[in-house]
């Protein structure tokens, strides 16, 4: 069995980690061009790589902090993992599971209560902890049948920007949002190069579109249109993708949505990963023109400090219940809580609940219901009173979402 150490990465390694990266999702090695662009964002810092014997990398586990909005408004600092991968010749070989302990024990160590991703997989990070908690929808609305509700969307303006302008103002923007709802990130500013930058100023024909409302810009929409004529439908208008949209108010948010749905030659409006909530279709006259094509997980969820992150939220009105927690990669999470509206706090009182920590983390922001868990197994119920109690404690009047890639 080949030798390998996984240790931090060190400033001038980046580059050949970031190819590991791209190799083992299938891409390519970055140009000079494009390393340019990712360098102000694929920075030393938080990166872990697996290293062969002459010191050539072969795997990555990379992240950058953010502050994750919680049930109840607070920020919690996330770590958020943005590029895990192992080299096509170097997998079966314990480097994936070692290097994500290297990184859990270093979130430990920093005080980082939670960590976050955006699975490839959704079998492969539940056996280090993370949990799904946040689930978007694809949508696609028939343009010729949007009609607008009287009156829905006309209280500002929607105005184009260069790429240069939305490079410029789109951050400050972002930043009114941040909060708005659990399960929200914020965007620091290495995030912006990388994930932003790149696509308005790249060659995929991406459009940014700005709301203004009586207290000046307020939202904003990026979004792309795709050419479906072909010789059989020689008539049929482009589809407009949407790529994001965010908005500080309702009002804004009903603008951008009359905006993108009176674009003309357009035959259907489509977006992914749209919030579960989101009543697109309470804008028209004709709901039916609105169609829900997936439900997709969005953001894995991990509670790095299990007490720590259960303190943060709030809860519903209920009686507290005694969850018993299990947690193989960080044992010092293991034990009992007790949790109600008054607070959280360690017990040694008989556990009402038990459950792993990936199940706590994929319930931890408001999504899903224990009851639910229960069914499957993966909340065991010591007590069948809890369950309910556990549902109403966790749950949150807006779905989870988060509504950005990293």
């Amino acid at each position: 069995m080949s030798e390998f150490l996984v240790r931090a990465v060190a400033e001038g390694e980046q580059r050949a980690c970031l190819d590991v990266l791209a190799e083992s999702l299938h891409g390519k090695p970055a140009t000079d061009e494009v390393w340019a662009k990712m360098a102000p964002s694929w920075t030393a810092a938080g990166k872990f790589a697996a290293f062969d014997e002459h010191g050539a990398p072969v795997g990555i586990a990379s992240s950058f902090d953010v502050e994750l909005t919680v049930p109840g408004g607070q920020k919690l600092v996330t770590a958020a993992v943005d590029g895990v991968g192992v080299r096509a010749d170097w997998t079966r070989r314990g480097i994936l599971t070692t290097m994500m302990a290297v990184q859990l024990e270093d979130f430990a160590a920093r005080g980082v209560p939670l960590a976050a991703l955006h699975a490839s997989e959704a079998v492969i990070y539940g056996r280090f902890g993370y949990g799904a908690a946040t689930f978007g929808k694809g949508v696609s609305i028939e343009r010729p049948r949007a009609r607008l509700r009287d009156g829905v969307g006309r209280t500002g303006e929607v105005r184009f920007i260069t790429p240069d302008e939305a490079v410029e103002r789109v951050p400050a923007l972002y930043h009114r949002f941040e909060g708005a709802r659990p399960g929200f990130v914020s965007r620091p500013p290495a995030w912006w190069p990388g994930f932003f930058e790149r696509v308005v100023k790249g060659d995929g024909g991406y459009r940014v579109a700005v709301h203004s409302g009586p207290d000046g810009d307020d939202g904003f929409v990026v979004y792309q249109t795709i050419d479906a004529r072909d010789r059989q439908a020689p008539e049929r208008g482009a589809i407009l993708d949407i790529r994001e949209l965010h908005a500080a108010t309702p009002q804004a948010w009903a603008g951008l949505w009359r905006f993108l749905l009176s674009v003309d030659l357009v035959s259907e409006v489509s977006g992914r990963g749209r919030p579960l909530d989101e009543p697109i279709a309470e804008l028209l006259t004709d709901p039916r023109a609105v169609n829900t094509t997936e439900i997709i997980d969005d953001l894995w969820l991990r509670l790095v400090d299990v007490l720590a992150a259960l303190r943060a939220r709030s809860y519903g009105t209920a009686e507290p219940v005694v969850l018993e927690v299990h947690d193989k990669q960080l044992p010092d999470n293991n034990g009992r809580y007790a949790v109600g509206p008054d607070g959280v706090e360690r017990t040694s009182a008989e556990a009402d609940l038990r459950l792993d920590v990936a199940t706590l983390s994929s319930l931890y922001l408001g999504h899903g219901l224990f009851s639910d868990l229960a069914l499957s197994g993966r909340v065991e119920a010591l007590d069948e009173a809890a369950v309910a109690r556990a549902d109403v404690l966790f749950h949150t009047a807006r779905s989870p979402w988060c509504g950005t890639f990293f």
